[in-house]
């Protein structure tokens, strides 16, 4: 499968679209018109580590619900997820049985290394 997660109004997201080149037969989803299933989030989740690992931090109602004094667990996480698009770190890039999580220069770079593979 190939699939990015994004928001078609974050600046981030496009530009890293922009810069990965994807190929046609790659799915666009955009999180805020599409919300993300339950399925979705556990394809995602058996592709990582955990939950948490794609679960923003620096959105403003993580700062506006103060959940960085909560004790959050992976439920937690999940769920928050699948309440709000803004809760999950994006863009979420799959390629295959590969997940890219976020925007840093690394993330990407891997991600464009594993596209031209």
């Amino acid at each position: 499968m190939k699939k990015i997660y994004y928001l078609s109004t974050c600046n981030t997201c496009s530009r890293i679209m922009e810069e990965l080149d994807l190929p046609k037969d790659f799915q666009l989803q955009d999180i805020k018109t599409q919300p993300i299933t339950k399925e979705q989030i556990e394809e995602m989740r058996n592709l990582t580590d955990s939950y948490e690992s794609l679960f923003s931090k620096r959105a403003r109602l993580y700062k506006e619900l103060d959940l960085k004094n909560k004790s959050l667990t992976e439920d937690d996480y999940k769920k928050y997820i699948l309440e709000h698009y803004t809760f999950l770190k994006r863009p979420v890039i799959l390629i295959d049985n590969n997940i890219y999580i976020g925007n840093s220069k690394k993330i990407v770079e891997a991600a464009k290394k594993t596209l031209n593979e």
